[in-house]
């Protein structure tokens, strides 16, 4: 049984959208928008999650939400990996959700952490 969907993965990260190719994510806003309505119109009890975001930026966030995304979406998701690839405290867990929940009213998940074992 599906729970939830999740639209892409680090969709900031190079490594999994390139922006430069979509430089101010409108594509990617498109893609998010499109796939939603069709997702809605089959299952529309089904929760939508933006995918994980990677490195956590709240004005990542804002720049979606004015291109409708955050209407087209129930979560956002963040990835994190304090001490290794984001270089922030573990600590620091609590701020960073706080950070995503200061620029959306949707419910945010952590839908990817680590914390590597050779790293930082």
């Amino acid at each position: 049984m599906i729970e939830a969907v999740m639209l892409w993965n680090e969709p900031n990260n190079l490594s999994h959208w390139d922006f430069k190719i979509d430089p101010e994510w409108k594509m990617f806003a498109e893609m998010v928008i499109t796939a939603s309505k069709v997702i809605r119109r089959l299952n529309p009890d089904l929760p939508i999650a933006l995918g994980g975001i990677s490195p956590i930026d709240p004005n990542f966030i804002e720049l979606l939400g004015s291109y409708g995304v955050l209407d087209a979406v129930d979560i956002v998701s963040v990835h994190g990996f304090p001490l290794d690839w984001n270089h922030w405290s573990i600590h620091d867990w609590p701020k960073k959700i706080d950070e995503i929940r200061a620029v959306t009213g949707k419910p945010v998940w952590v839908s990817e952490a680590g914390v590597s074992s050779f790293g930082a």
